[in-house]
């Protein structure tokens, strides 16, 4: 049979189509690594102590190779505390020893789960995704589970309380300030009198109330909460803190 004929045969052309797909199928399959789902135990194999194994950490279950920050994830670095493991909490706790090497984020505020989600998304974007731990937040088909969709919620909850309190905020001008170890610390109003003044949302937020310095005009001095530096004149526009 001449090429001419090959070419031009309907036949020809499908068993054509049919081997091209085989060995698209047979190239995908050899080069292509599913996600892998690791158990606790696994996931410890890759603690930065085996130079033989890549180094990987854990984040609100989703596993991460951050063999090329080894300097920091492997033996002996600054970070390798995190390495090997999941360690979500320790993210905004700052507690790198015992329990707080943990990756229950019970009876933290919206903001510091928005926070841990917020270094989940940095890794995302600065390391290799490689899969998902078994547990508090994957399942054994590598589904969230309800504490991660709780998470997420929760995060997204503190999102909306931060705008929130930008926008509220945003109609009193803050305080300037500054600090210097001879002088001090200082804060002023161009226009106004500084104030100290409750942070309504931080109870939502953080669970604990806050203040903040703002800037009030003479009309608005009557106004319920507004608190007078210590050691500072009614009208001064300036105090020392």
């Amino acid at each position: 049979m001449s090429l001419k004929t090959i070419a031009t045969s309907p036949l020809s052309g499908i068993a054509l189509l049919v081997l091209l797909t085989a060995l698209l199928f047979t190239f995908s399959t050899k080069f292509y690594t599913p996600q892998r789902l690791f158990s606790a135990e696994e996931l410890a194999l890759f603690n930065g102590t085996d130079e033989r194994l890549p180094i990987l950490l854990g984040i609100l279950g989703s596993v991460f190779d951050v063999t090329k920050g080894k300097s920091h994830y492997g033996a002996g670095g600054g970070y390798n505390h995190f390495a090997g493991r999941d360690a979500s909490r320790a993210f905004v706790s700052g507690n790198f020893t015992g329990d707080g090497l943990t990756d229950s984020l019970r009876g933290l505020s919206s903001t510091e789960v928005k926070s841990v989600v917020e270094w989940r998304d940095f890794y995302f974007k600065t390391y290799k995704y490689v899969g998902k731990l078994v547990g508090r937040y994957y399942d054994g088909q590598g589904n969230p589970t309800k504490y991660m969709k709780g998470v997420e919620a929760k995060a997204a909850r503190g999102a909306q309380l931060l705008e929130k309190q930008k926008i509220e905020e945003a109609k009193l001008p803050s305080c300037n300030s500054r600090w210097s170890q001879d002088e001090g610390g200082e804060v002023w109003c161009d226009v106004g009198y500084p104030r100290l003044v409750q942070r309504p949302l931080e109870i939502a937020m953080t669970g604990k109330m806050s203040k903040r310095c703002a800037c009030f005009e003479d009309s608005q001095l009557n106004q319920p909460g507004l608190e007078v530096y210590e050691g500072c004149d009614y009208h001064a526009n300036r105090c020392k803190v």
